[in-house]
């Protein structure tokens, strides 16, 4: 398994917040903001695996295509950034020294907390 820093993902990510379309909640609260599995299947069904993939700042190009198990680290419901989103993820990818990952998170965030 080899997760590598999707970039067209972090410029969605970037795109968002820089449009306000960001929920600044808490550290704690993305168990619950979470989007489902439900919601992602049916996010999947409507607007395909490439809209999904910007939703994750992590791909596993070794991973088959159109699965779920092909993305990680998502940082948004598919409307918004959650600000817990992102540090849950950077909390993560540092735990996994998935480096690339977690710098453009801190960053991501500094970006967010910056508004």
């Amino acid at each position: 398994m080899t997760v590598k820093l999707n970039r067209k993902a972090l410029e969605h990510a970037r795109s968002l917040v820089e449009k306000g379309s960001v929920v600044h909640d808490e550290r704690d609260d993305w168990s619950e903001h979470a989007p489902s599995a439900d919601d992602e299947n049916a996010f999947i069904e409507k607007h395909g695996w490439d809209e999904y993939a910007l939703w994750h700042l992590g791909e596993d190009a070794e991973a088959s295509e159109e699965t779920k198990g092909r993305f990680s680290f998502p940082y948004g419901d598919f409307r918004k950034v959650h600000r817990c989103g992102v540090i849950s993820l950077e909390s993560r990818a540092a735990q996994n020294d998935h480096d690339d990952i977690a710098k453009a998170s801190k960053k991501l965030l500094d970006q967010i907390d910056e508004d």
